[in-house]
């Protein structure tokens, strides 16, 4: 797995930025173990001082294909590559990147996809980028991609709302509702007993290195006691993500739905927002990806939940505070004018971003 860095077009702005964003203090140890993209709009304009702060083994340069015929870049990348850092060229031919010392290509999967042999001469990890839905998943698994991103994740959660046959709708509807008004412990393990695959997750995440517990817990009453009230709800929201797929894999919104949540109550906190106002940032999060969970209109989610009106509106219209919070951690590219419009400094939007891909690797290590 890999984190991509979304940068400014121009090669110069690129690097300073790049340069700013990744000598903040502690950045790979907050991102361990993912490694880190770079796109290079010029191999060339790659300055010492990038370098200097860029763990090799940790790195790859994304290269446009363009480059990769001409000498200078070619050499450039080349240095690159010599000095431990993983190239991947951006569209091409596998002969082409090799000869700019590429390990890998990646390509729009929303445009024109390679043939299999043109992966097949680097070693990969190859990456599709706008992969919309899970055919074309599969077709470019077929074709030798191993790294994934695009809308797919968000189409096969709205699928597989849309295909749910209530029960478990209805099931999830009421253990919300009950996190919401903050129910008694007996009525959460009540409802909890009727669910198994919930029930499964939440002993498999107290009895985790995570809690460090020294006899394990087997019931539901030990695991609320050793959470507490305030931790029971927060993982409860998330682990209503982390049900197994029919594939046998992990919903991929959970870490999306760990990774905003996480945000929101940093922001928050950042601001000076006060416990409850903390708790409130994080379940807008958490609930944002309901609707495609549920494969149901946000509005009918809220309406069922009787939530906090700031989170209603934040859900619903993205109105208010928590709202343009929600609205800035929604976005895949932040830019100057969004971050202003927020009132929030590119340093705390970059420190509370840190923060929260560091929880939620650890979520996703722990469920």
């Amino acid at each position: 797995m890999a984190l991509t860095l979304h940068v400014p077009h121009e090669a110069g702005d690129a690097v300073a930025a790049l340069t700013t964003l990744l000598g903040y203090p502690d950045v790979f140890a907050a991102l361990a173990p993912l490694d880190c993209i770079v796109p290079l709009a010029d191999p060339r304009r790659v300055s010492a001082a990038l370098l200097s702060v860029l763990p090799a083994q940790r790195i790859l340069f994304l290269v446009p294909a363009a480059l990769c015929g001409e000498p200078g870049a070619q050499q450039a990348c080349a240095r690159l590559a010599d000095a431990g850092y993983r190239i991947v060229v951006d569209g091409g031919s596998g002969i082409a990147a090799a000869q700019a010392g590429a390990a890998a290509l990646s390509f729009d999967a929303a445009a024109a996809l390679p043939q299999a042999f043109q992966l097949m001469s680097l070693p990969g990890p190859h990456w599709a980028r706008n992969v919309g839905d899970a055919a074309c998943l599969a077709q470019c698994r077929s074709l030798g991609f191993s790294w994934f991103s695009g809308e797919h994740a968000l189409h096969a959660a709205r699928a597989a709302g849309a295909n749910d046959d209530g029960t478990s709708r209805k099931r999830l509807l009421a253990l919300l509702g009950l996190l919401a008004r903050d129910a008694d412990s007996r009525e959460l393990e009540t409802l909890l007993r009727q669910d198994p695959a919930l029930s499964y997750h939440l002993l498999k995440l107290v009895n985790s290195a995570a809690f460090g517990m020294s006899n394990p817990i087997s019931n539901f009453g030990q695991a609320i006691h050793v959470l507490g009230r305030r931790q029971l709800q927060r993982w409860l929201q998330l682990l209503l993500y982390a049900r197994q797929q029919d594939d046998g894999g992990v919903n991929a919104l959970l870490p999306l739905a760990a990774v905003r949540a996480a945000q929101m109550e940093m922001l928050c906190k950042i601001g000076g927002g006060d416990r409850d106002r903390q708790d409130a940032a994080f379940m807008a999060g958490v609930f944002s990806l309901l609707d495609v969970l549920l494969g149901m209109p946000m509005i009918d989610i809220v309406g069922a939940l009787g939530l906090d009106p700031a989170i209603e509106q934040a859900l619903t219209q993205r109105a208010g505070p928590l709202g343009a919070m929600l609205a800035l951690a929604e976005l895949q590219t932040v830019t100057a004018g969004a971050l202003e419009a927020a009132g929030i400094g590119p340093e705390t939007y970059w420190r509370s971003l840190l923060q929260a891909y560091h929880w939620a690797i650890q979520v996703s290590r722990n469920l």
